[in-house]
């Protein structure tokens, strides 16, 4: 308990901190998704249903505008505000422009995708954004009640746009799945975050790494059991094994549109999370990481040998989803093993090459819908090329990026990965990473070879035109598969800042004394 006299000797003579423009800017993207939010759900409550014009022209001027906050950012000093609740680093700004890249993609196409699957719901675009302010809010704080409260108007707008399409059972069920099991995993985050404030009377990551450090037996005993506790939680979010058991039922049957953008932005804010918490518990990580290292070994494992028998392309991209949670746990892990030589920048670069070929991947698949009937076997794709030419090699060029082939973005993340894995003393971790890559090429190519197969073509589902926003979202998911390539070293740089080491906590916080009270300054 902390002191009696402490208690409130924190509020005398208190004065409430003057708000200024400049005390908000590291907040303002997150406020701007949020008030395009609301503008977009009252442009959806007057304008026809049969017209989503308004939502849309805010949601993504909206987008256009925080990416441009984000971006102005880059080159200022880390900084807190808000009683450092929220904070400004290199890399929850890199997550930050990921998530808001990866919402303006997805709801590119998303209007052709529902106009024919039939969904008359605008509210679509509100819930995304607020869905990604819940998601960057995640990764840009060390405050784990800000943690919470980002992930629950994450999850709780997911619920909803998971069962969107009414009409169809197989939507619902996904929603009502995801809804309890992500309730459960929530209420194992919760507990874990009260015994960590437990333990050191503090919501800051940065306390527990401090109270690590002091290495008192009861205190060091309660925060590893809230770390495990967090671990099970986070790990429902990024789609870890064995917490990955609603990942295909939920893709499978949220909206494509919507599964492309739960794909991208859950799956960052989630490894944003964990990666910070891990790297806060570094002190103890001779007794996670065991524990991690085999989650490591199946999350990969598991996914890919599962998707070789799926038949279900929105299902073997689940199981796909599923693998790449583990290759990025590798690089999480290779952080925790040596903090001070390995950065995040691998970390952040793999959820780059993979959002941009997720999104396009579905982006492409949400083609196989029309007149309010989708199909989403593999073999729906057949005849694509004679019907898309351009979006059946888009097609390609993603399946070959999610198997790492040179050339591609897969391919110089999942060798960052490998590199990073290999420097930290992990090279079993290595080795499983490039065999289930190897793993992975039989369902990648059997997804690209569906699309020029033309012998089934009658026998396949019924292919809507590409609209403008499709084409358009494609052709920048695709460019940026090429160019992330191409353009490595600047994109490092951009990921790194000069002379960044990527620590998420600083040795001086490491370091730093716990400060029993209830009360943040």
């Amino acid at each position: 308990m902390p002191p009696a006299d402490s208690l409130g000797a924190p509020f005398e003579g208190f004065q409430p901190p003057i708000v200024t423009m400049e005390s908000l800017e590291p907040v303002m993207p997150v406020i701007i998704l949020f008030v395009a939010g609301i503008i977009a759900f009252l442009f959806e409550m007057v304008q026809r249903k049969r017209s989503n014009t308004g939502a849309i022209a805010v949601s993504l001027l909206g987008l256009a505008y925080a990416a441009a906050a984000i971006a102005k950012q880059f080159d200022t000093e880390d900084v807190e505000a808000l009683f450092s609740m929220a904070m400004r680093d290199r890399f929850g700004l890199v997550l930050q422009l990921i998530i808001v890249g990866s919402t303006f993609t997805a709801l590119l196409f998303s209007e052709g995708y529902l106009r024919q699957k039939r969904i008359n719901y605008g509210e679509l675009y509100p819930l995304s954004l607020w869905a990604a302010a819940g998601a960057m809010v995640m990764v840009t704080t060390t405050n784990l009640l800000m943690i919470f409260l980002g992930l629950e108007v994450l999850s709780i707008s997911l619920y909803v746009l998971a069962g969107l399409s009414r009409s169809e059972s197989k939507s619902e069920e996904s929603a009502l799945k995801y809804f309890l099991l992500g309730a459960f995993a929530s209420a194992f985050l919760l507990y874990g975050m009260a015994l960590f404030y437990g333990a050191t009377y503090s919501l800051d990551l940065r306390t527990v790494t401090a109270a690590l450090a002091q290495d008192e037996s009861v205190t060091r005993g309660i925060l590893i059991a809230g770390l495990g506790l967090s671990i099970i939680g986070l790990g429902f979010k990024s789609g870890l094994f064995p917490f990955h058991q609603w990942t295909p039922d939920v893709y499978q049957g949220a909206p494509t549109s919507v599964t492309a953008f739960m794909a991208a932005v859950s799956k960052i804010a989630a490894i944003g999370v964990l990666y910070r918490v891990l790297d806060a518990c570094s002190a103890v990580s001779d007794i996670w990481m065991p524990t991690m290292f085999w989650i490591a070994i199946l999350t990969m494992t598991v996914g890919n040998l599962v998707a070789l028998v799926q038949r279900d392309v929105k299902r073997v991209l689940a199981y796909s989803s599923i693998a790449h949670a583990g290759y990025l746990l590798v690089a999480v892990l290779a952080h925790a093993r040596k903090p001070e030589e390995i950065g995040f920048g691998s970390t952040a670069f793999y959820l780059l090459a993979y959002s941009v070929m997720t999104v396009g991947a579905f982006a492409v698949i949400s083609l196989v819908a029309k007149d309010g009937k989708e199909g989403t076997r593999v073999q729906d794709l057949n005849g694509l090329w004679k019907r898309s030419p351009g979006l059946a090699v888009a097609l390609v060029i993603f399946m070959i990026s999610l198997i790492g082939v040179p050339g591609t973005a897969g391919f110089i993340g999942k060798l960052q990965i490998f590199q990073d894995a290999v420097d930290a003393g992990l090279t079993p971790l290595a080795i499983v990473l490039g065999v289930n890559s190897l793993l992975s090429i039989a369902y990648y190519l059997r997804i690209a070879q569906a699309a020029f197969v033309t012998e089934e073509i009658e026998e396949s589902a019924p292919v809507a035109q590409p609209t403008t926003g499709l084409s358009v979202a494609t052709f920048l998911c695709a460019a940026s598969v090429v160019l992330v390539f191409v353009f490595v070293s600047p994109i490092s740089y951009m990921i790194n800042g000069a002379g960044d080491e990527g620590k998420i906590v600083s040795p001086e916080h490491r370091k730093a004394p716990i400060r029993p009270s209830g009360f943040q300054e």
